[in-house]
Order: structure tokens, then sequence, then C-alpha cells
């Protein structure tokens, strides 16, 4: 329960919030006091904790955010979920985006669970492209690496054949080098494609009991193959998810997308800022958009770097390198321009765990 009084001369608004009992208080501040510390720094409000009791003196607009985030985190605690500082922050830009979801409902989303872990989205953006996902049968998940893209369209992939809403999975990737040749890499052909199709084994393993994989995989359950092994088929009761599809050729990309058979669903994913191919050939992720815009049950789900759920450094390190690319073209950016936006000028405008 929450009361209002006002102060002179500042016209301040102070809230006060009482946290139902010790153990959620306990949970509410964290351990060393790291949740409150985090809070301190996420707003100008003063707030200050006794017994359990929160109260916020400040502006009445950030006020109300604060008692919003002190609620909101009370609802986690109930629920058992973990929170880090890194959450807090998270939960803060949720509550200062428009918008009508509540941060204690995106973060208890549960996508799939496996052997004691649950997988969830962390982000605003993340639990929208999950939801677009099980809205529509072509989504295009855009955004810088670490916003969980991949690994969220992966677990969708494994809830669904656990499910029965699909027979098998199938994972691709273009075999495009960042930097190297294959021909200049050992082994068979099978050996020099595994390190591109590596990423892709690695969030199996943290989704499925690794002693099912082979057995899935030999019974063609699930599949992981390289792109060009797409080619002349047709993929019914499958997802399909590709990979790193700023590495298709607009060709590539038409040839994946026909695949598409009865009864399946196909995620693609990509950052349009790290594109590998050779002599400056267009990317067929990059132009997509303008071709398929206008057709129902296709959607373009963008991530951007305030999604970016590895260390808080990646985000910062991302919009560095969009701040370089925009003053080496001659061109401002915008806030706008942290959604990811293509940097061709035939390519519109665009609009969250690891890729």
């Amino acid at each position: 329960m929450a009361e209002s009084t006002h102060t002179q001369p500042r016209q301040d608004t102070q809230v006060k919030v009482v946290v139902p009992d010790e153990h959620t208080m306990v949970s509410l501040l964290g351990s060393g006091d790291q949740l409150l510390r985090a809070l301190e720094r996420a707003f100008s409000s003063d707030i200050h904790v006794r017994g359990n009791e929160f109260t916020i003196t400040g502006e009445p607009e950030e006020t109300a955010i604060v008692v919003r985030l002190v609620e909101e985190l009370i609802e986690l605690a109930k629920s058992g979920t973990h929170v880090t500082p890194d959450t807090v922050e998270r939960m803060v830009h949720m509550l200062r985006t428009p918008g009508t979801e509540r941060p204690a409902d995106v973060l208890t989303t549960n996508i799939l669970s496996n052997r004691g872990r649950t997988i969830r989205p962390k982000t605003l953006n993340q639990k929208r492209y999950v939801d677009v996902i099980d809205r529509h049968t072509v989504v295009f998940g855009i955004g810088p690496a670490g916003t969980g893209k991949t690994y969220l369209a992966m677990a969708k992939a494994v809830k669904a054949l656990q499910g029965k809403e699909v027979n098998r999975i199938i994972l691709t990737r273009p075999a495009v080098e960042a930097g190297e040749r294959l021909g200049y890499l050992p082994g068979t052909l099978y050996e020099k494609i595994d390190p591109y199709l590596r990423p892709l084994y690695d969030a199996l393993h943290d989704m499925l009991d690794p002693d099912s994989i082979p057995k899935l995989m030999s019974a063609g359950t699930i599949e992981v193959a390289p792109l060009a092994y797409m080619r002349g088929r047709s993929l019914n009761d499958s997802f399909i998810i590709l990979d790193e599809a700023q590495n298709t050729s607009p060709e590539q990309m038409k040839m994946f997308l026909t695949r598409l058979g009865f009864g399946s669903k196909i995620v693609v994913t990509g950052d349009v800022t790290q594109v590998d191919l050779p002599g400056g050939q267009a990317s067929g992720l990059r132009t997509i958009e303008n071709i398929l815009r206008d057709i129902d049950d296709i959607a373009f789900c963008r991530l951007t770097s305030e999604d970016v759920v590895r260390h808080r450094l990646v985000g910062q390190i991302v919009d560095a390198y969009g701040r370089y690319d925009a003053a080496r073209t001659g061109r401002s950016r915008g806030p706008s321009d942290r959604r990811g936006r293509p940097d061709t000028p035939d390519a519109p405008g665009e609009a969250p765990a690891s890729d």
C-alpha cells in the first residue's frame, strides 16, 4: 500500500511502499544490498529503507516509476524469480518504454525448462519477439550480437517439438567465413563446415538432454546443416531456423524461404551490421523487407543494444560501433538508429541469452 504527501519548496512527492514480509524484503534488497544500490543508481529520487518499508522522495513522475518498480520486484520475489542488478536495469528500461506489458509478466514468461533451468525472455523486445513467433509462420529476428534472437528461436523450436506441434527441427547457417577460407581449414568437408554450426549445437545442449541429441539427429528429428543442403527440398511439419542470415545472398534467401512446406514455421535471424560476404556482395537480409513487408503472416522483429543480455559492455560496444559507422559515412544518427537500421539506401528503417 502506498500513501503520498507533498512537501515544499521543491514540489517533491514522498511515497511509502510497504513490503508484505521480511523474507520478501531481503529478496528486494539483494545480497549486500546490491539491488537497493542498483535502484539508487537508476534514479535521482531519494530511496530509503526502514524495516519493511520503502520511502521514495523525488519528482512525481520519477517517483511513480520507482514505486512501480518496487511493486514489480515484490511480484518477482513472490514468484521466486532470481533478480540481479542487470535485471533491475532492464526493468527500469521497460517501465520507461511506452507499452502495457508489466516487467514481472515479461520476466516470468517460461519458454522452456530443462534440467532445472528455465529459459525466459529478459527484455520487453525479447518477450515481443517470442510472441511474434507464436503468431506468425515466417519471422525475421534482426539485431546485434547477444540479444538472444537465435537462442530464443531455438527454445521455441524445442518447445514446439516437445509439444508435437512439429515433427522435426532444422537448423541451418550459410557457411560464409568471417575472415577465413574453408579451403585452408584442415579435415573433410564436414569437418570444415562444423565450426560454423558449433554455436547451434552448443545451444541444443543447453535445451535438451545431451544423451538424447545424437539419437534425435540420427533419426532426422533434429537436423543441423549448412544452408546449401536446403536446396531442392520441401520442408513439411518442421520448425526451421536460418541463423546468420546477413551472410546469405538475395538468391540464397529466396531459395531458403521457398523451402517452406505445410505445417512448418520459419525463423530467420541475423545482424545486418556484421555482413561477411566477400567483395561487397549484397546481403539477402538487408533487402528482404522491401520484398516481403506487405505479405500477411510474415513479421519483422527488431532487437537493439538495449536487449543485449551478455556483459553490459557488449551493448555499449554495439552503440560505439554504430556511432563510428555513422561518423565514417557522414550521416547523423538519432535514437531511432539504435534499432538496427540497415545501412543500405534501399532498405527501410528497422524497428533479445546469446545470439
